[in-house]
């Protein structure tokens, strides 16, 4: 989601906007590693414009600076993509009440043993409206 916001704008950006100016956002040192890395990989596979790898990479920063680092201290493998198993992690940890996220593979997941919503940037911006 955060690619689609700072490289394209549109409703991700304004999630993260509204999620900013209403709560407190979580990151851990994964998430903070695969920020590292995703736009490296894009910028390789060209996949994104020099104005829009700019865009992401300044809009990441901006991110990580108003962002609090948690250090998830229990594993869990629920995601049928293992490498979003993160995301929840850093959620359980922070006792995060919403993940915002346009991944089917997080979005798509029913019930889980811990209180989080999962929702996509849309319904996000619907349910705050």
């Amino acid at each position: 989601m955060l690619v689609s916001a700072f490289a394209f704008g549109g409703i991700p950006e304004k999630a993260i906007k509204m999620a900013f100016a209403e709560t407190d956002i979580y990151v851990s040192p994964s998430i903070l590693k695969e920020y590292r890395e995703v736009p490296l990989i894009l910028e390789d596979e060209k996949k994104l414009t020099q104005a829009q790898l700019k865009a992401l990479i300044s809009g990441l920063a901006a991110f990580v600076t108003r962002t609090i680092v948690v250090h998830p201290r229990k594993k869990i493998s629920i995601c049928r993509d293992p490498a979003d198993n993160m995301l929840l992690e850093c959620c359980f940890e922070s006792k995060a009440d919403i993940l915002i996220s346009s991944d089917r593979d997080l979005v798509d997941i029913k019930t889980l043993p811990f209180h989080l919503k999962i929702l996509t940037p849309r319904k996000f911006l619907e349910q705050k409206l």
